[in-house]
């Protein structure tokens, strides 16, 4: 019988940089002493990489156990908005109830992450989460009724679409009075679990609907800038006028003699 091919410094070089958290720190430890240069490489880069993997970890793990804290171990929903400031389109609110396990790892504000990688999450977070709301609030309601009131209407009707009677609804911010259980808990959506998560569903949600109705309405630039007031947003509404899904009483600092089409 033929012996066993050595492992090349290569290959023991693209194992280690492909390996799982926990078959990476075996790797490490079976070729911390190899001779080899290239191998002595590699494991000095997956040091890093499990250094920086741990502390991933190590975030997110507190994340959950904040939320255990102040949420305690009954229901729990956490809730988020995106959208309030922008001048085009809906307020959209998420509400999501996690589980403890499995653990969805990666999740942050929403404005930490790239689209890609909330695109990825928020596709996790629908695999594993025990429930998750969705809520809009349109323009003209927006205009009727004013910001806080929209606010609290959307998270109420958030949290009542998971279809839940939650014993705890942590909110991002300061209190809104939405729900009868709510906590709030400023930059909760990078502090608490279910916040997070609620801050990528609702973020991912509206910035799809926001490309849809850049079809429907086009030359707004409203795929770009989701309907918030960047320069060539507000330069096409001075040359086109309001369109249906803007927010008249967001407009008026820059557009006069106001108008929809």
């Amino acid at each position: 019988m033929s012996a066993t091919r050595p492992v090349t410094a290569r290959e023991v070089a693209a194992t280690l940089a492909d390996a799982p958290l926990e078959e990476a720190r075996a790797l490490v430890e079976r070729y911390a002493d190899d001779p080899r240069k290239q191998v002595a490489a590699a494991v000095r880069a997956a040091r890093r990489r499990i250094e920086r993997e741990e502390r991933e970890r190590e975030r997110v793990e507190g994340m959950y156990a904040l939320q255990l804290e102040l949420g305690g171990s009954g229901v729990v929903v956490g809730v988020d908005e995106v959208g309030r400031g922008a001048i085009a389109g809906p307020l959209t609110v998420a509400a999501v109830c996690l589980p403890r396990e499995p653990v969805v790892w990666g999740i942050n504000d929403s404005k930490q992450l790239t689209p890609a990688r909330r695109e990825a999450l928020a596709a996790r977070i629908a695999e594993v989460a025990v429930a998750v709301g969705i809520a809009h609030v349109e323009p003209a309601s927006i205009d009727a009724v004013g910001m806080a009131a929209s606010l609290r209407l959307a998270m109420a009707r958030a949290v009542a679409d998971t279809g839940l009677d939650p014993d705890c609804v942590l909110i991002d911010g300061n209190p809104v009075h939405a729900h009868p259980a709510e906590k709030c808990l400023v930059k909760g959506d990078a502090r608490i679990a279910a916040i997070a998560a609620a801050s990528i569903v609702a973020k991912v949600t509206r910035d799809a609907l926001m490309v849809a109705l850049d079809e429907e309405y086009p030359g707004y630039h409203l795929a770009e800038c989701k309907g918030y007031g960047s320069a060539e947003h507000i330069a096409a509404i001075r040359e086109k006028g309001l369109s249906p899904i803007h927010r008249v009483s967001f407009c008026g600092n820059f557009v006069e003699n106001l108008t929809l089409f």
